[in-house]
């Protein structure tokens, strides 16, 4: 008889113990996903950001490069094309990752092309509001790579978190997924040619 209570006390000591264990770890991967999500929410909103300044770049540099409209006409289809384009942290895909940092790309590339022509101005060049908007674009470029950064570094702890054991098994009961990684461009490895 004392043996048996012994037995059920250890059995229930035990059960106790691995269901308390299974509540924390579930607990952290909940808080890792929501570290992730968040912080999708800050690159966002420094995409949001930059896609703030554009109207005003723009009108800025049309008042001098009023013959330079294709370019023009391509920055603000350029941040059309990547503010329609959203994602929920929740459903972040690789697929879906890709096809937002493409869009963002081709607001870069806009952009790099309507600096560029700003070169042919020296009145645009020393407009104060267009000083102050370059200032304010490289700025937030700034803070879309650190973002980015942070979120590749929070999203590579939750993947970890969810397929380290014993998380790993609690993470497949209750569908915990991989996040995605920002990447490098394509053609990012390549050293940009210069010539003179």
């Amino acid at each position: 008889m004392k043996k048996n209570s012994i037995i059920l006390i250890s059995v229930v000591v035990i059960l106790i113990l691995v269901f308390f264990g299974g509540v924390s770890s579930y607990n952290n991967l909940v808080t890792q996903r929501e570290m992730v999500n968040s912080q999708w929410g800050n690159v966002e909103s420094q995409y949001q950001r930059r896609s703030d300044l554009i109207p005003n770049l723009v009108q800025t540099v049309k008042g001098y490069a009023t013959h330079e409209s294709s370019t023009l006409e391509g920055v603000v289809a350029a941040r059309a094309k990547a503010t329609q384009i959203t994602i929920d942290p929740k459903n972040l895909t690789p697929e879906k990752l890709q096809e937002y940092q493409a869009a963002q790309g081709q607001v870069s590339s806009a952009l790099g092309k309507l600096l560029m022509i700003t070169e042919n101005y020296p009145d645009l060049k020393a407009n104060q509001n267009f000083l102050e908007l370059q200032a304010q674009l490289e700025g937030t470029e700034n803070r879309i790579s650190v973002e980015r950064n942070r979120f590749n570094e929070v999203a590579m702890n939750y993947d970890i978190m969810i397929q380290r054991f014993p998380k790993s098994i609690i993470a497949s009961m209750f569908g915990f997924k991989d996040k995605p990684y920002f990447a490098a461009e394509n053609g990012a490895e390549k050293a940009p040619a210069v010539k003179f």
